[in-house]
């Protein structure tokens, strides 16, 4: 279509396995996760005429849909028929402002658009005059919990539900002076998470890398500054950062303020930047 200067409209085949996890199909959950993150990424192609959405709708009465459970498919208010689906892509088709938009089509809500504003509320920051640093946003000051969750390694393990468990811990405040304290929003996924659990990241043998259990999970994430130490100046509390330090699946985390990377928004298209564009990019780099 671009080569040809043909205007038109590309609509993608996601489902809503792909906006929450589905814990008994990951790969299916992660495939559908990944065409909504590749359909949003082309957007800049509506300024060649070139719209591209994705549709991601719950469970369709078709021969596959009705092998799910159907007590999950009750829970979710019921099937959706076919025709629920073709006018879903009617919408996307006719809406011609529409572009790198996912349409989330279920029997209790409806057409929705995602991310619904409940969800952009979460990491959305106001823009500034500035392009170095993002300091105003929707979020002045974060309330900080005494205590909060965060997956930790206590035995090394390959099988990641067995090597970790959820730990409740106190909030250690004040900061040290040259840290920072971020609220996870969105944490990385990564296939690397089992080799980091067996241990595999630490030199020496078995028994020392066993010396450093316990320790946190997690390779990367992007969140909201919520709190600062007293020596730091060019972060402000508030503002979306992207992280590559252990550490991320949790709700909170503290860093080195420098280990801290400014973002516009804390989208979760900016964590696939971070640990697997940056893996991409070498590769791309050792082909050239």
């Amino acid at each position: 279509m671009r080569a040809q200067k043909k205007p038109g409209a590309i609509i993608n085949i996601g489902s809503v396995a792909g906006l929450y996890p589905m814990h008994y199909e990951p790969i299916y959950s992660g495939t559908k996760g990944g065409v909504i993150m590749f359909t949003r990424s082309l957007a800049p192609l509506k300024r060649h005429g070139i719209r591209v959405n994705v549709i991601c709708p719950e469970f369709v009465q078709t021969n596959m849909g009705e092998q799910v459970n159907r007590v999950l498919v009750d829970a979710l208010g019921g099937f959706l028929k076919m025709e629920d689906v073709i006018n879903g892509a009617f919408e996307l088709i006719e809406d011609e402002s529409k572009a790198g938009a996912c349409l989330w089509i279920s029997k209790r809500r409806g057409m929705v658009y995602w991310p619904t504003s409940e969800e952009e509320k979460k990491y959305l920051v106001y823009a500034t005059k500035s392009k170095m640093t993002v300091t105003k946003n929707r979020f002045p000051s974060i309330q900080t919990p005494e205590f909060f969750e965060k997956i930790t390694v206590h035995t090394l393990s390959h099988n990641f539900r067995n090597a970790t468990r959820i730990d409740r811990v106190r909030l250690r405040l004040p900061m040290e002076p040259h840290s920072a304290l971020v609220k996870i929003i969105y944490a990385g996924v990564n296939a690397s998470d089992v080799n980091f659990t067996s241990g595999r990241y630490f030199s020496g043998n078995a028994k020392e890398a066993s010396a450093h259990l316990p320790f946190d999970a997690g390779f990367e994430a992007v969140g909201i500054v919520a709190s600062v130490g007293d020596s730091v100046r060019h972060i402000k509390v508030g503002t979306a950062v992207a992280l590559m330090t252990f550490g991320g699946y949790a709700e909170f985390t503290v860093v080195p303020a420098k280990h801290l990377l400014l973002v516009p928004r804390s989208d979760p298209e900016v964590v696939a930047m971070l640990t697997s564009g940056l893996t991409a990019s070498i590769s791309l780099e050792k082909v050239k």
